[in-house]
């Protein structure tokens, strides 16, 4: 299969191709971020028919959006603001991403609400919960289930008997977010867009008063262009502010980031055949099945340190630890922890009602003429958030700009997944693979499962497991760098794959037979591969340092010592 037949297949020829179409040709739209906003935005542009460019300074979900909770959810604890305009809307999202646009990525997923006071907290949580079901929470998922004290205990035996009166369990729907919104990138490309990543945004051109594009720089190879635009959409998160300021506009709001750590820990350190929302202090706890694993999280504090590489901190760890500990009766302990990871949400702060376009989750400004800015929201809705950015940049573009439709296009891998799954059987025996592993990759790549077995004719040794993370085949890593766009080890250890999450080595013991596979796509030198591997392991001997320090600066300072992959960040 060639690039020129497959636009989404991001590997190395489509590249190079896709710098020289920056540098020559015309965009409606250039997107600078590729969070799964950006890459919603630009998915939404292609999809009306525009001309969009989407460049990212890292690597696809390289910030926020590989270190979320991994939730597609209505926001029960928003019930509580009364904010139900909201929840119906996140809930509506969910819906669309459970059965028409990523049936192959966002699956159901329990929780157990345990209930800790007697007479009123039962009818109380119910209420709302009801109102949860009843505004579309549950059309493809279970409604709620109320549970004894006994009922609870069996369904979550880990618990301590005195923890809950009873419980309330619910549904809501999980995904892996950096897989989510790489294949959210790969289907606008799909649809016409140039996606490139190491593409950094290093100034802005002007026509007169208004923004007419871009100037770029390739990270890998230092290379610059300038890229033409009828409009430019920041879509960077926490970056935001640092791009305004670039831009030389006047922001209409700014974005304050706040810190989440969350924590891994091995799926039998906790029995139970359903996650948990606990609640605490301040907000909520999550206690989430991610397949062999717990994912525990998250917290909530002021980051003002290093945007790119924000740290855990012992402090962070050992309050999940206590929130968790205080409700199980095995206490986890800091020797079950496989992994951890910490990002950053981008909040609003100093909006103001006449400039930007505002809702209690996201705000969309078009900040000067050809320049528009989105921030803040939830990874939730950020089909909705693309849609509203689309529709602010319109006044800059020629001629009638078409409603967004991308309530109605499923992501590529969509599309046959769910007649894949009853041919599991069928696809294990053709391959020699165990019907397991088979539906492992229809989870990860649904209908393209046959584009990554494809990968293994004639090299049957690429549908063996890799030797030191046995849940991820060899033929997974040569199709991240030939079709997802990893660039680095990285890239693939991180987010193509969530290695450097799910095992006590974090992707260490693996590194050199994962760099000898992505060398082999990329054209690494041996020279070239031993770095890689260098500047990873480097990475995960900071992130351990950092996550015994007692504070941000500390941590902070740990974590930046590591050097960065991509050399033109240094």
């Amino acid at each position: 299969m060639t690039e020129v037949s497959n636009p989404a297949m991001l590997g190395p020829s489509a590249r190079e191709e896709s710098w020289q179409r920056l540098g020559k040709e015309s965009f409606d739209l250039v997107v600078i971020g590729g969070g799964v906003v950006g890459a919603g935005t630009a998915l939404d542009a292609a999809t009306r028919g525009l001309r969009v460019a989407l460049v990212e300074s890292r690597d696809l979900a390289s910030g926020t959006s590989s270190r979320s909770s991994k939730l597609f959810h209505g926001g029960l604890r928003y019930l509580e603001q009364l904010e139900f305009g909201l929840v119906r809307e996140a809930l509506r999202e969910r819906e669309l991403m459970l059965t028409l646009i990523a049936p192959h990525l966002v699956k159901p997923v329990s929780f157990l609400y345990p209930l800790t006071h007697r007479v009123w907290e039962r009818p109380y949580t119910a209420a709302g919960l009801l109102m949860y079901d009843t505004m579309g929470g549950a059309r493809s998922v279970p409604g709620q289930k109320h549970l004894t004290r006994a009922g609870a205990l069996r369904m979550v035996p880990a618990l301590k008997r005195d923890a809950l009166i009873g419980g309330i369990r619910y549904y809501d729907a999980q995904s892996d977010d950096a897989r989510h919104t790489m294949t959210v990138a790969r289907t606008a490309a799909h649809y016409g867009a140039v996606v490139r990543n190491s593409t950094k945004v290093t100034g802005f051109l002007r026509e007169a008063d208004r923004i007419s594009g871009v100037r770029i720089a390739d990270v890998e190879d230092g290379r610059e262009t300038e890229v033409r635009a009828n409009a430019v959409i920041n879509c960077t998160g926490v970056w935001t502010d640092e791009l305004q300021s670039l831009s030389g506009s006047r922001g209409r709001f700014r974005v304050r980031a706040s810190k989440g750590v969350h924590i891994v820990v091995p799926r039998d350190r906790i029995v139970s055949e359903s996650g948990m929302i606990l609640r605490t202090e301040k907000s909520v706890l999550f206690v989430i099945p991610w397949r062999n694993h717990w994912i525990v999280g998250t917290t909530d504090t002021d980051w003002n340190l290093d945007l790119a590489h924000p740290a855990a901190t012992k402090h962070d760890i050992d309050y999940l630890l206590e929130h968790v500990n205080s409700v199980l009766a095995t206490p986890l302990t800091h020797d079950d922890i496989e992994g951890v990871y910490a990002g950053l949400r981008p909040l609003l702060a100093g909006e103001s009602e006449e400039t930007s376009k505002l809702s209690r989750e996201h705000a969309v400004a078009r900040v000067a003429p050809g320049l528009v800015a989105i921030a803040g929201g939830k990874y939730t809705t950020y089909r909705v958030m693309a849609a509203d950015a689309v529709d602010a940049a319109a006044p800059d573009l020629p001629g009638r700009t078409q409603p967004s439709i991308t309530d109605k296009v499923p992501l590529i891998g969509a599309d046959g997944y769910h007649a894949l799954v009853n041919q599991a059987d069928h696809l294990a025996g053709q391959h020699g693979l165990h019907p397991y592993r088979v539906r492992h990759l229809l989870d990860r790549y649904g209908s393209l499962v046959h584009e990554v077995l494809a990968l293994a004719d004639g090299r049957p040794e690429l549908l063996k497991p890799l030797e030191s993370a046995p849940d991820y085949l060899a033929v997974e890593v040569v199709y991240a760098a030939s079709h997802e766009g990893a660039l680095h080890l990285e890239d693939v250890l991180a987010r193509r794959t969530r290695i450097s999450i799910e095992y006590p080595h974090r992707g260490v013991d693996c590194a050199e037979q994962v760099a000898g596979l992505v060398g082999e796509v990329l054209g690494w030198s041996s020279e070239t591969a031993a770095r890689e591997v260098e500047i990873y392991n480097a990475r995960v001997r900071a992130e351990r340092e950092s996550q015994t320090e007692p504070n941000d600066e500390a941590a902070d300072a740990r974590r930046k010592a590591a050097p960065e992959a991509r050399s033109g960040l240094g």
